[in-house]
């Protein structure tokens, strides 16, 4: 399933991404006797070990396509993460992952774990930390993905995707730290669980599934509710819900959101990937279990960014930009709270930013 202005035109738009030609980074993994795509980007400086992103594609669309989109390399530095971008089979409605909602053989769910278990051997991956996102049938494959195997997954973000009326059924294998997004106008999932689009029922509707995990996961009924700040004029609301418990919840809803993946904060008020990756990290600021009580990592976005940008810094403080061979290539003097940077001047690549007792905060530099 894709954005809404896609959805106008799906029928030509699945025919030219089912015939679109998969390069030579696709890589294949033999299940049950067939042949699986798949993408997996590495970090260009390696840690001893990493965590593992798997993003799971929507309805009819393809992984070269969706790296196009997304440029999961640079996901990949930025977040020094392991990052596998799967392919799902066609099911006769294009590409399709078997999260419940029509009837198939395929093991979509052994598939995506067996493969896991393979690239552990190939890549230092930290199998304590396992992330699983999607948008639309990716959305409702991470939840089935969650139920299923929750002993293995550390947490999960699907995106504009429910969990189906079949998958309800099931009891989760393990607690599972949770964030789901969803927009409340979205006319293809709808929040209810209802598609204008399809002119069906897709599964349970959002509160429906915020009770669902809230049971699973041990939760507080009532949660704690903040509202990102509207700076952009965007006519989008974007309000968090934190439901406190044994293992967290959120759920980030979009009023005012139709069926689409929110990226640039350039343009939105957050962008969806960030918010994700300070979910799964855990603090809010993209580091947590990897930085020490006195040391605080310097907060900044977007990421990757052109040149422009903003660090935000509790104090005054100086701080250096290092290239990846940890050459000081400028300083700066931080002002407390917001200050604005231009490092356009420099060429496109990794840089590393410390500061006084803080740790480097890595930033991707694109033109």
């Amino acid at each position: 399933m894709k954005s809404e202005n896609t959805l106008k035109t799906s029928l030509l738009f699945v025919a030219l991404i089912l015939a679109a030609p998969l390069f030579s980074q696709v890589q294949t993994f033999e299940w049950q006797g067939t042949q699986r795509q798949y993408l997996v980007k590495t970090p260009s400086i390696n840690r001893e070990t990493m965590p593992v992103l798997y993003f799971l594609h929507g309805l009819g669309d393809n992984i070269t396509r969706l790296d196009n989109e997304f440029h999961f390399q640079q996901v990949a530095d930025v977040y020094q993460w392991v990052v596998v971008v799967p392919q799902a089979l066609n099911e006769g409605y294009g590409t399709m992952w078997n999260a419940g909602l029509m009837a198939s053989n395929t093991d979509d769910s052994g598939f995506l774990m067996a493969l896991l278990d393979a690239l552990s051997e190939q890549y230092p991956i930290n199998l304590d930390s396992v992330f699983f996102t999607g948008f639309s049938m990716g959305g409702f494959m991470t939840h089935r993905m969650a139920i299923e195997h929750g002993d293995r997954i550390t947490a999960c973000a699907p995106v504009s995707g429910l969990i189906t009326n079949a998958m309800a059924n099931l009891t989760p294998m393990a607690p599972v730290k949770m964030l789901h997004i969803h927009g409340t106008t979205d006319p293809v999932v709808g929040y209810d669980g209802g598609s204008q689009y399809f002119g069906m029922n897709l599964g349970l509707g959002v509160d429906a599934i915020l009770d669902y995990w809230k049971n699973a996961n041990g939760c507080t009924e009532e949660p704690v509710i903040d509202t990102f700040p509207d700076l952009k004029n965007d006519g989008l609301r974007f309000v968090r819900y934190t439901y406190e418990g044994n293992t967290e919840l959120q759920h980030i809803k979009v009023i005012g959101g139709t069926h689409n993946w929110y990226m640039s904060e350039d343009q939105y008020d957050i962008g969806y990937l960030t918010e994700i990756h300070k979910f799964f990290v855990g603090d809010g600021g993209g580091n947590v279990g990897l930085v020490e009580p006195e040391q605080k990592a310097i907060r900044l976005w977007p990421n990757p960014t052109s040149g422009h940008f903003t660090i935000e810094v509790e104090t005054a403080t100086d701080i250096e930009v290092m290239d990846v061979q940890g050459r000081c290539v400028c300083k700066y003097t931080l002002k407390p709270g917001a200050n604005q940077m231009d490092l356009g001047e420099l060429t496109e690549g990794l840089y590393f930013i410390k500061g006084e007792n803080r740790l480097a905060t890595k930033l991707l530099l694109t033109k």
